[in-house]
Protein backbone atom coordinates (compact mmCIF):
# COMPACT_ATOMS: atom_id res chain seq x y z
CA UNK A 1 0.00 0.00 0.00
CA UNK A 2 3.16 2.17 0.65
CA UNK A 3 3.59 2.40 -3.50
CA UNK A 4 0.74 4.56 -3.67
CA UNK A 5 1.82 8.24 -4.62
CA UNK A 6 -0.28 9.84 -1.85
CA UNK A 7 0.85 13.49 -2.54
CA UNK A 8 -0.34 12.91 -5.84
CA UNK A 9 -3.64 11.46 -4.61
CA UNK A 10 -4.31 14.51 -2.11
CA UNK A 11 -3.38 16.79 -4.87
CA UNK A 12 -6.12 15.56 -7.01
CA UNK A 13 -8.34 15.58 -4.70
CA UNK A 14 -7.73 19.26 -3.65
CA UNK A 15 -7.43 20.14 -7.02
CA UNK A 16 -11.63 18.41 -7.06
CA UNK A 17 -12.34 19.88 -4.07
CA UNK A 18 -10.95 23.58 -5.41
CA UNK A 19 -12.61 23.36 -8.57
CA UNK A 20 -15.89 22.25 -7.08
CA UNK A 21 -16.24 23.18 -4.19
CA UNK A 22 -19.46 21.86 -2.03
CA UNK A 23 -20.69 20.28 -4.80
CA UNK A 24 -18.01 18.06 -5.25
CA UNK A 25 -17.52 15.80 -2.49
CA UNK A 26 -19.31 13.01 -4.50
CA UNK A 27 -16.40 13.24 -6.84
CA UNK A 28 -13.67 13.40 -4.03
CA UNK A 29 -15.20 10.04 -2.83
CA UNK A 30 -15.12 8.50 -6.27
CA UNK A 31 -11.30 9.93 -7.15
CA UNK A 32 -10.14 7.97 -3.53
CA UNK A 33 -12.01 4.66 -4.20
CA UNK A 34 -10.82 4.79 -7.49
CA UNK A 35 -7.12 5.53 -6.63
CA UNK A 36 -6.41 3.74 -3.49
CA UNK A 37 -6.85 0.58 -4.08
CA UNK A 38 -7.78 -0.51 -0.65
CA UNK A 39 -10.13 1.80 -0.21
CA UNK A 40 -14.12 -0.14 -1.31
CA UNK A 41 -16.18 2.43 0.13
CA UNK A 42 -15.66 5.99 1.06
CA UNK A 43 -18.21 8.19 2.84
CA UNK A 44 -18.88 11.31 4.49
CA UNK A 45 -21.22 11.27 7.90
CA UNK A 46 -22.44 14.75 8.96
CA UNK A 47 -23.27 15.32 12.28
CA UNK A 48 -26.66 16.26 13.69
CA UNK A 49 -25.94 16.81 17.28
CA UNK A 50 -29.38 17.91 18.40
CA UNK A 51 -30.86 14.27 17.13
CA UNK A 52 -27.35 12.81 18.25
CA UNK A 53 -27.24 10.73 15.04
CA UNK A 54 -24.75 10.85 12.14
CA UNK A 55 -26.54 11.01 8.71
CA UNK A 56 -24.77 9.76 5.66
CA UNK A 57 -23.55 12.86 2.98
CA UNK A 58 -21.97 12.14 -0.25
CA UNK A 59 -20.11 8.64 -0.64
CA UNK A 60 -18.84 6.05 -3.21
CA UNK A 61 -19.27 2.45 -3.01
CA UNK A 62 -22.20 -0.44 -2.84
CA UNK A 63 -25.36 1.26 -1.24
CA UNK A 64 -25.26 1.34 2.88
CA UNK A 65 -28.97 1.24 4.72
CA UNK A 66 -26.88 2.80 7.21
CA UNK A 67 -28.17 6.25 6.31
CA UNK A 68 -28.56 7.20 9.84
CA UNK A 69 -26.40 6.14 13.17
CA UNK A 70 -26.99 6.94 16.51
CA UNK A 71 -24.08 8.84 18.24
CA UNK A 72 -22.56 5.73 19.79
CA UNK A 73 -22.96 2.85 17.56
CA UNK A 74 -20.67 1.63 15.25
CA UNK A 75 -17.54 2.47 14.39
CA UNK A 76 -18.86 5.86 13.30
CA UNK A 77 -20.76 6.20 15.92
CA UNK A 78 -17.81 5.85 18.57
CA UNK A 79 -16.01 8.98 16.58
CA UNK A 80 -19.30 11.08 16.72
CA UNK A 81 -18.92 10.62 20.63
CA UNK A 82 -15.00 10.40 21.00
CA UNK A 83 -14.26 13.01 18.44
CA UNK A 84 -11.00 10.98 17.42
CA UNK A 85 -9.93 8.89 14.74
CA UNK A 86 -10.59 5.08 14.56
CA UNK A 87 -8.73 2.73 12.93
CA UNK A 88 -10.12 -0.74 13.22
CA UNK A 89 -7.61 -3.50 11.60
CA UNK A 90 -10.16 -6.10 11.60
CA UNK A 91 -13.97 -5.20 12.16
CA UNK A 92 -15.18 -8.57 12.99
CA UNK A 93 -13.14 -8.11 16.29
CA UNK A 94 -14.78 -5.17 17.48
CA UNK A 95 -17.50 -5.77 20.11
CA UNK A 96 -19.60 -2.61 18.54
CA UNK A 97 -19.40 -2.85 15.05
CA UNK A 98 -22.07 -1.86 12.61
CA UNK A 99 -22.08 -4.17 9.44
CA UNK A 100 -22.47 -2.34 6.21
CA UNK A 101 -21.11 -5.66 4.26
CA UNK A 102 -20.20 -8.65 5.02
CA UNK A 103 -16.75 -8.12 2.69
CA UNK A 104 -15.87 -5.28 4.74
CA UNK A 105 -13.10 -6.33 7.02
CA UNK A 106 -11.17 -2.84 8.10
CA UNK A 107 -12.61 0.32 8.59
CA UNK A 108 -10.82 3.64 9.19
CA UNK A 109 -12.81 6.76 10.38
CA UNK A 110 -11.44 10.63 10.16
CA UNK A 111 -13.22 13.10 11.82
CA UNK A 112 -14.08 16.84 10.31
CA UNK A 113 -13.59 20.05 12.76
CA UNK A 114 -14.38 22.80 11.77
CA UNK A 115 -12.44 24.76 14.45
CA UNK A 116 -13.18 23.35 17.47
CA UNK A 117 -16.69 21.61 16.70
CA UNK A 118 -16.73 18.33 15.37
CA UNK A 119 -18.90 18.77 11.81
CA UNK A 120 -18.85 14.92 10.43
CA UNK A 121 -16.14 12.14 9.44
CA UNK A 122 -14.60 10.46 6.39
CA UNK A 123 -15.30 6.63 6.74
CA UNK A 124 -13.03 4.21 4.60
CA UNK A 125 -14.39 0.92 4.62
CA UNK A 126 -11.84 -1.80 3.31
CA UNK A 127 -12.32 -5.63 2.09
CA UNK A 128 -8.66 -6.17 3.41
CA UNK A 129 -7.56 -6.85 6.35
CA UNK A 130 -5.36 -4.64 8.12
CA UNK A 131 -4.65 -2.38 5.15
CA UNK A 132 -3.73 1.07 6.58
CA UNK A 133 -0.41 3.03 6.64
CA UNK A 134 0.01 6.18 8.52
CA UNK A 135 -0.68 7.79 5.00
CA UNK A 136 -4.07 7.32 4.66
CA UNK A 137 -4.75 8.94 8.12
CA UNK A 138 -2.50 12.13 6.64
CA UNK A 139 -4.13 12.28 3.92
CA UNK A 140 -7.62 11.82 5.00
CA UNK A 141 -6.78 14.31 7.89
CA UNK A 142 -5.68 16.93 5.19
CA UNK A 143 -9.17 16.54 3.26
CA UNK A 144 -11.03 16.82 6.08
CA UNK A 145 -9.48 20.22 6.86
CA UNK A 146 -9.93 21.14 3.45
CA UNK A 147 -13.92 20.46 4.02
CA UNK A 148 -14.50 21.99 7.24
CA UNK A 149 -12.59 25.37 5.43
CA UNK A 150 -15.46 24.87 2.61
CA UNK A 151 -18.33 27.62 3.46
CA UNK A 152 -21.06 25.50 3.63
CA UNK A 153 -19.47 23.59 6.56
CA UNK A 154 -20.73 26.40 8.74
CA UNK A 155 -24.05 25.04 8.75
CA UNK A 156 -23.41 21.46 9.70
CA UNK A 157 -23.92 20.23 13.42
Amino acid sequence: MNTLDWNAIEASASEVLDRGGWKSLTDVCELLKQRVPHYQWVGIYWMNSEARELYLGPFAGAETEHTRIPFGRGICGQVAVSGQTFEVPDVWAQDNYLACSMETKAELVVPIYRGDRLIGQIDIDSHYLNPFVPEDEALLRSLAAQIAALPEAGAIG
